[in-house]
């Protein structure tokens, strides 16, 4: 990968995780800290997006159905610009996802990585971790008897 695939593939991992987080646990994360002034390049505006699927992941594609979504653009006064789109219709959760995508490009990049970032996705790892768990626990084991003919 070259380092433009590198970045583009981070920022993707990071806008994804941000999207994904719970609005209230973003919020808490971002809670109490400085951040600086921005102006809308885009105000937070709700719409709807269509999902696609394919049978089996490799088929047809076919519309599944529609979900809500509020996205925007922000660009902080150093400069840095900084989307989000998030499930739904929390404007508050759109504008912290952009203000944390913005701040990746900045100097602090490095604290809100450790501080936001990396405890984000330790906590969606646990939740997928749980969810497999209880999955695994109602699994049942087939096996097939060879009649002697």
């Amino acid at each position: 990968m070259s380092g433009t695939e590198t970045e583009t593939a981070a920022r993707q991992g990071w806008m994804g995780l941000l999207a994904r987080a719970p609005a209230a646990r973003l919020a808490a994360l971002m809670a109490g800290r400085a951040l600086p002034g921005f102006d809308w390049l885009r105000v937070p505006e709700t719409g709807g997006v269509m999902l696609r699927g394919r049978t089996g992941g490799t088929g047809a594609p076919f519309n599944l159905g529609e979900m809500t979504v509020t996205r925007c653009t922000l660009r902080l006064a150093s400069g840095e610009t900084g989307h989000a789109h998030v499930m739904g219709r929390d404007r508050a959760h759109a504008e912290r996802a952009a203000l944390v995508d913005a701040l990746m490009a900045g100097p602090r990049a490095a604290e809100i990585r450790a501080e936001v970032l990396e405890v984000l996705a330790a906590e969606e790892a646990a939740r997928r971790h749980e969810r497999a768990a209880k999955a695994a626990a109602t699994k049942v084991e087939f096996f097939t008897m060879v009649r002697g003919e």
